[in-house]
């Protein structure tokens, strides 16, 4: 938990509700900060496994996940390449349109682009994001020409990589995923302009609507595109898969966070609160999925 990405402090939040969930359990848990020890220690300690709870870089991407693999401790959630590659939006969106999956249509973006022309090619509004943040850190919902170019300078101060993405009108849905299932889809409502940081992690007006109110069968159809997003980057344990739908009910991948948030406003705990599971069986289960590669 903790670690040193721009998702500390929401990572400190999740890591220490983790924590006193395993705790409870009857695990024999201790919260760990890789920003301040080093990884020795948990060889040295004889630690059996590690409950990942670190979010956005060094230790959602890869990089923690192939450490723990050379020092040969289990780790949850998905291996060093899904990680990676979930982490990269850019990426990510390349992958789904070979397999032929819906996404957003984008480019990328640099300070030489042309703010009339993009607009032009992908329509407003659009999002500008950066490619490899989460938390909906760096992003900005852009209704006109004249934003763009602010959009895009901040976007650049977390990634030298920046995307530009049609915005998708409609409902906004998230799928939690454990083990081989997609758990009962979540819609999220808020009076912002997106659902961005101060909706995820602190604002008390954001609405989270489970059941999501879709007809059964549209929900498992949506539910089977999540779960098949989530598998083509080859991730595995648990996650969380964001999509919209359009106007006329039709699923678009935005992206997939291989460590989702684990907070008192966090999407995966409800997910599975809904299916009949407490807080402290979801993170055991969890737990218990560990894996080394």
């Amino acid at each position: 938990m903790g670690g040193r990405s721009a998702e500390r402090e929401i990572s400190l939040k999740s890591g220490a509700m983790v924590l006193g969930a395993l705790q409870r359990s009857g695990v024999d848990a201790h919260a760990f900060d890789p920003r301040d020890q080093r990884l020795e220690e948990l060889v040295a300690g004889k630690f059996e496994r590690a409950f990942i709870a670190l979010h956005g870089r060094f230790g959602e991407d890869g990089t923690v996940q192939g450490a723990l693999e050379y020092l040969g401790i289990p780790y949850t959630g998905s291996g060093v390449l899904a990680s990676a590659l979930a982490m990269d939006k850019w990426r990510t969106k390349l992958l789904w349109q070979a397999r032929g999956m819906p996404t957003p249509a984008y480019e990328l973006l640099t300070r030489q682009s042309d703010a009339t022309e993009v607009a032009s090619r992908l329509g407003l509004p659009l999002m500008v994001k950066p490619a490899s943040e989460g938390s909906s850190i760096g992003m900005t919902k852009v209704t006109s020409v004249e934003m763009l170019d602010a959009a895009y300078e901040l976007a650049a101060r977390y990634d030298k990589v920046v995307m530009a993405e049609t915005f998708v009108e409609g409902m906004e849905l998230t799928a939690g995923i454990l083990g081989n299932e997609s758990l009962p889809l979540i819609r999220l409502e808020t009076p912002r302009t997106f659902y961005d940081y101060e909706a995820k992690y602190f604002a008390d007006d954001t609405r989270y609507l489970c059941p999501c109110g879709l007809p059964a069968s549209h929900e498992k159809r949506v539910q089977e595109v999540a779960f098949a997003a989530f598998d083509s980057l080859g991730c595995a344990s648990w996650g969380r898969v964001d999509l919209m739908l359009d106007r006329a009910g039709n699923p678009f991948l935005l992206e997939v966070n291989t460590v989702p948030g684990m907070t008192d406003h966090s999407l995966v705990p409800m997910a599975a609160r809904a299916r009949g599971m407490s807080f402290e069986d979801l993170c055991v289960r969890i737990l218990e999925s560990a894996h080394v590669g």
